[in-house]
């Protein structure tokens, strides 16, 4: 992840040199191929119904000539494609690195850059090697572990108390925070809130995100004020669902454009939902918390937690009103990834 996200090549286990368009710094490199998601080699018209239906997988694309970074930074970012309209012509080649070419674009989405890649270029630098099996060690949530915690009054209420998180394989720390008095007699009110920057720090009016944080603290204080209960907010680093704050923001630059949030996502090569509910359950594990009443509009959060081992007892409805902003933003939200909205 650092040397992708320091724009130096990385040298695949048993396969090619990849070299990250978006930050590449070797500015004379130059390759006959290029490594794309099939969402965005969609919009480039290079693939068939069945890799259509699989929008993170992996394409391998050759041109009519060697791509340099000038020519391959607007073929990996949609967002560019108003600018540089004109593209191709195109050809997809068999893919002989399949396994490790979709290791190389989960890597590229952890790091928060563009899923794109010059294939064994010229003049690409010295390469880090990476063994496309080690990304499974950041799927390994045993090796999350609590860190430091603190009390934290807060707005919503005095008695918090927050709990920090942290990983040897993930630079992104998640903390909790708690309400109320923790007791095994009462099952607590949960909510898993993904990190958004424009929303909880800025205000965004494009998403919900801010609302749904205050609304959340606000009814985990009252439950501890008026029922004797307590709840656990968990705040994950996941800005983005899981694609980082940059892409986020080229979403929304797409959106702009007219396509919802979903489509947005894939036209960059990126899940529409990628992120990582087990963590969520092991940082339950570690604070003791083995039943939740889960505050979500979600059904497959649910389910993502259920299948991580977490016994949710209740679903308890978070809507809140909409307002012209992100009017769009809620119905994509119930109609395309099965919300429970009004």
């Amino acid at each position: 992840m650092d040397a992708l996200r320091h724009g130096w090549p990385i040298a695949l286990a048993a396969g090619p040199v990849l070299l990250p368009v978006e930050t590449a710094v070797a500015s004379q490199a130059k390759a006959g191929r290029m490594l794309v998601s099939s969402a965005r080699a969609a919009t480039l018209k290079l693939t068939n119904q069945r890799a259509a239906a699989e929008p993170n997988a992996p394409v391998l694309i050759r041109g009519a000539e060697a791509f340099d970074l000038r020519a391959a930074l607007p073929i990996a970012d949609p967002a560019l494609d108003l600018a540089a309209p004109l593209k191709g012509p195109f050809v997809a080649e068999t893919l002989d690195f399949e396994e490790a070419a979709i290791a190389a674009l989960e890597l590229a989405r952890i790091a928060g850059i563009l899923p794109a890649f010059l294939v064994d270029s010229s003049d690409a630098g010295e390469a880090q090697p990476f063994d496309p099996a080690d990304i499974a060690h950041l799927a390994d949530r045993d090796r999350l572990v609590i860190v430091t915690r603190a009390k934290l009054p807060v707005t919503a209420s005095a008695d918090a108390q927050i709990i920090a998180f942290r990983s040897a394989d993930d630079l992104r720390e998640h903390v909790a925070l708690v309400m109320g008095q923790q007791s095994g007699d009462r099952v607590p009110l949960v909510r898993l809130h993904s990190e958004c920057l424009t929303g909880d720090a800025l205000g965004s009016l494009k998403c919900d995100c801010g609302p749904q944080l205050d609304a959340a603290l606000a009814q985990m204080a009252q439950e501890a004020a008026d029922n004797g209960g307590w709840g656990v907010l968990l705040y994950m680093r996941q800005e983005g669902r899981g694609i980082g704050l940059v892409n986020k923001l080229r979403a929304y630059r797409l959106q702009d454009e007219g396509f919802d949030t979903v489509d947005a996502n894939q036209r960059l090569g990126l899940p529409d939902e990628s992120r990582d509910f087990g963590t969520a359950a092991r940082m339950l594990e570690l604070l003791g918390v083995p039943a939740i009443r889960l505050l979500t509009n979600n059904p497959r959060k649910v389910d993502a937690l259920i299948e991580a081992g977490v016994t949710t007892v209740e679903r308890v409805p978070h809507q809140l009103p909409d307002n012209p902003h992100n009017t769009r933003y809620l119905a994509t939200k119930r109609d395309r990834s099965g919300h429970l909205l009004e």
